[in-house]
């Protein structure tokens, strides 16, 4: 989540890794503070699909096309908000995001680890 908050507003939040803060702040975004609320990590098998519950409203589908190219599709309450195809090579970090309550914002980041 981004923030203009200090502190998370859960004891249960982290602030985001060094490399993910990185990314964050090389962005047009609005917020000093980012905090990880939620961390899974999935394989998606090559030409192979995967469905991610994010949280109780969340979800996120993506898709290996190959050649590092994935398809990313965010759902919130079961509908599509964002969908997009993109390389991610080894190692990059890819963010998806959009307002939330009290000037904050959600972020799905994607990170390529293998």
């Amino acid at each position: 989540m981004g923030t203009s908050e200090n502190k998370p507003p859960s004891p249960n939040y982290k602030s985001v890794g060094p490399d993910v803060k990185a990314k964050l702040k090389g962005l047009p975004l609005q917020w000093p503070n980012y905090f990880e609320v939620n961390r899974k990590q999935f394989d998606v098998p090559q030409a192979g699909t995967r469905t991610v519950t994010l949280s109780e409203k969340r979800q996120i589908e993506v898709k290996n096309l190959g050649s590092s190219s994935i398809e990313v599709v965010h759902f919130c309450k079961h509908e599509q908000l964002v969908k997009l195809t993109q390389s991610l090579p080894r190692g990059e970090i890819l963010v998806l995001g959009g307002n939330a309550p009290k000037s904050n914002a959600w972020l799905v980041i994607l990170k390529r680890i293998d």
